[in-house]
């Protein structure tokens, strides 16, 4: 059966985490997906943990990699997207675990003209270690219950682990945060993607998935907030690859793209 969602998860040298959201995906409810690994240059261990979990999981794992050569999130991603068979595609983190329904609520909502925006729940290191594959194959990593006991703090943010139904309906239509490309869990039209070229290739760290959401808006296509309808659990880690000059460089380019409503990047998929 051709599959009808692509889901592209971007990874850097963390096979452990990788693992552990490679399961998340083998619980999903909808199950009629595919997922391309957009490694940025990870050594062997990242290809053995896919060769191995391979064996375990029920979908197809399409591995997209490339030297390293310092933060190219954005040219893999880019390489991740022309990879992809399918129509549709969903782009997460390779540190952010899905809840069972976490596919099935971009299918459920996806339409013509939009791209849906997600968002996470970030945990504390210790429990991003020692949440194992039996845990994530129970749910119990998305049981509030289960997070309080093991130190999570009461926070209005515990109210992404709530069922599916009215109440996320309506905490999506009044949140404050804004829709926009999230590259952690956001997904749209693949036609979309490629209509305004892709991500733009001199981007690092910083930004990077916004302003490729918002070449997104500038062509008129929509958002729509599911933050509330989307949970994934984000595992923690260390940033060593930010640096300051990506982030000035970065928010020079989104200026650039807003002040000229800009919809195509030449620094893209196609190069002229």
């Amino acid at each position: 059966m051709k599959k009808d969602i692509s889901v592209i998860i971007s990874t850097y040298n963390s096979p452990e985490w990788l693992k552990k959201v490679l399961y998340g995906y083998n619980t999903q409810t909808y199950r009629n997906f595919e997922v391309i690994i957009a490694d940025d240059g990870s050594d062997e261990r990242t290809k053995n943990c896919i060769v191995e979990i391979q064996k375990e999981v029920f979908f197809p794992v399409i591995h997209v990699w490339h030297e390293d050569n310092g933060f190219q999130k954005t040219i893999i991603l880019n390489k991740a997207i022309l990879a992809t068979t399918t129509d549709y595609i969903l782009m997460t983190d390779g540190d952010c675990i899905p809840r069972e329904d976490f596919i099935e609520q971009h299918i459920k909502q996806r339409e013509e003209g939009y791209f849906l925006s997600g968002g996470y729940y970030k945990l504390p290191m210790d429990l991003s270690e020692n949440i194992t594959k039996e845990e994530i194959y129970s749910g119990k990593c998305f049981d509030i219950k289960w997070l309080k006991n093991n130190g999570i703090n009461c926070s209005f943010k515990n109210s992404k682990f709530i069922p599916n139904g009215l109440r996320s309906s309506l905490l999506n239509s009044i949140t404050p945060t804004t829709a926009s490309w999230n590259g952690h869990n956001a997904s749209g039209w693949k036609k979309d993607l490629l209509a305004v070229n892709g991500f733009d290739e001199r981007m690092q760290y910083g930004g990077e998935d916004r302003e490729f959401g918002e070449r997104l808006l500038n062509l008129g296509i929509q958002t729509k907030q599911i933050r509330y309808s989307t949970v994934c659990i984000h595992l923690d880690h260390a940033r060593g690859y930010v640096k300051p000059e990506m982030i000035e460089k970065n928010l020079q380019i989104r200026k650039e793209t807003k002040d000229l409503k800009s919809t195509w990047t030449d620094f893209g998929i196609v190069k002229k």
